[in-house]
């Protein structure tokens, strides 16, 4: 059984950096609608292009989006089957350590994004099959040395269970997915930084498609019952 996975993040762990949250996160995706999801996004992001005259080939980052070109990506792609947004936020102010090698802080990052945000809406017990998450990531912050470290690190915290995971870096400008996850993992750190910037996207956010967690604890906004599993999906 295969699951996309695709990640980006918010804010900084560089121990150096002063904002106070950190966020990881996207979406996942059964094989099923992998391509609907992606290929969604993508009609909407040449739409908004050609309306502002910006060249096909540029990347627009979540920040550089209206509200209404947000709301209008968040309704098209979050009704689609197995479409489920996940964010894991971090308050770095209580932290009781600073943050001293991002990289490993990162793996970690991800670590618990799968056990509170990914594996928690998985009924496990209805899947018979090795379950292989496909992720894609974007490599902007990621140094050329340590590519292969997240697929092992992930592979040894979950060697008692019947995971594998394939990891893969890819730019955002030409990753239509991760530029979805880009979106959905800022709007929710701007959640925590502040509210009012995403006041009026929010609203459309229907709670089935989404599930954030905060750290330090394991505070949960959004879905909480399994995914429904059957032939159809599986």
């Amino acid at each position: 059984m295969e699951i996309y996975v695709y990640i980006d993040e918010s804010g900084s762990i560089h121990k150096n950096s002063k904002t106070q949250y950190f966020a990881v996160g996207g979406y996942f995706v059964l094989g099923k609608d992998k391509s609907k999801v992606t290929s969604t996004y993508k009609k909407i992001d040449k739409a908004i292009k050609t309306s502002k005259n910006i060249s096909l080939d540029e990347e627009i980052k979540s920040y550089d989006m209206t509200d209404n070109e947000k709301r209008s990506i968040f309704n098209s792609v979050q009704d689609i089957d197995t479409f489920y947004g996940c964010v894991k936020v971090f308050d770095k102010n209580a932290m009781k350590k600073e943050i001293v090698e991002s990289n490993i802080f990162f793996n970690y990052a991800i670590k618990l994004l799968f056990k509170d945000c990914i594996l928690p809406l998985l009924n496990l017990n209805q899947i018979n099959d090795s379950i292989e998450f496909i992720i894609s990531i974007d490599n902007r912050n990621i140094r050329i040395g340590n590519l292969n470290n997240l697929e092992t690190y992930l592979k040894t915290e979950f060697c008692l269970d019947n995971f594998d995971f394939i990891i893969t870096y890819y730019d955002s400008r030409s990753n239509f997915g991760i530029q979805l996850a880009d979106l959905i993992v800022n709007t929710f750190y701007n959640l925590y930084k502040d509210k009012k910037i995403v006041k009026n996207v929010l609203p459309v956010l229907k709670r089935k498609n989404f599930r954030i967690s905060s750290f330090p604890g394991r505070i949960i906004k959004g879905r909480t019952d399994k995914i429904v599993c059957n032939n159809e999906f599986f």
